[in-house]
């Protein structure tokens, strides 16, 4: 019996069906890294999405309204707001196609059905927090009053070129890792993976201008003692964005150096 509720908590973890959503506002801000402090966290085949010998953190922040299995009315949707911990990475599927996207390493929401529903249909690790906001900042703590986020921003001064010691050399190349990118993946224990498919309508980033930050992950291994750089910083507003339904893959063998 225990290994059959272990099946099927496993199956539903892959998210099973589609969701949708509409993003009032995103906010995701890069932090580059050298790729070793990445590697631990990055499981092979799966590879680090770099450049210039930089890998990349995104911490993606999400008002969502209307998040919802794709069959049902608008109305059962879930508004909550999600702080999401990625990193950039490759894989080869199957069919040696180069799939772009994401590892999840933490997702964080003000709502606890939402720790209770992300947890159960995905392995995006949802925890809860205290949300304090307005229209430069952005605070998160956790019940017990360790913060997790503080990120100040300016919305009207848009910059003209990545944040000072970023490694992209202009807005265009920043724009190439500016999430959420198409794919997230997670590991099976047999090697597979796990790969879920995002789709929006219209997904045009401007930059933003950070002013102050503190990320309560950068204060745990493999992360503490580094200091990271922000790479770059942009939003969008008003997207509609899909989830397909999750898909195992067999990665191809020998199909990622790392």
């Amino acid at each position: 019996m225990n290994s059959k509720w272990s099946d099927l908590a496993n199956r539903l973890k892959r998210h099973p069906f589609p969701v949708v959503a509409w993003f009032d506002r995103v906010l995701a801000v890069s932090f580059a890294f050298p790729e070793d402090v990445l590697r631990p966290l990055v499981p092979a085949p799966l590879e680090i999405d770099s450049h210039d010998g930089c890998g990349f953190v995104t911490v993606a922040l999400v008002w969502t309204q209307g998040l919802r299995p794709a069959a049902f009315p608008g109305f059962l949707g879930q508004d909550f707001f999600l702080a999401g911990y990625r990193v950039f990475t490759r894989l080869r599927d199957e069919k040696g196609r180069r799939l772009r996207g994401l590892k999840i390493l933490r997702s964080e929401t003000d709502k606890a059905r939402m720790v209770l529903s992300g947890n159960l249909l995905t392995h995006y690790n949802y925890r809860r927090v205290r949300l304090e906001q307005s229209d430069s900042r952005v605070r998160t703590w956790l019940p017990d009053g360790r913060e997790t986020l503080d990120l100040s921003f300016d919305l009207t001064d848009e910059p003209d070129s990545p944040p000072e010691g970023s490694p992209f050399a202009d807005l265009r190349a920043a724009r190439n890792f500016a999430g959420p990118m198409p794919f997230t993946f997670d590991a099976e224990a047999d090697g597979r993976f796990v790969v879920i498919e995002g789709k929006r309508e219209e997904w045009s980033p401007r930059p933003v201008r950070i002013t102050a930050w503190k990320v309560g992950l950068f204060d745990e291994a493999p992360f503490c003692g580094v200091t990271p750089v922000v790479a770059n910083a942009f939003r969008v507003e008003g997207v509609t964005y899909r989830w397909e339904r999750g898909r195992l893959i067999t990665p191809m063998a020998g199909g990622g150096v790392r």
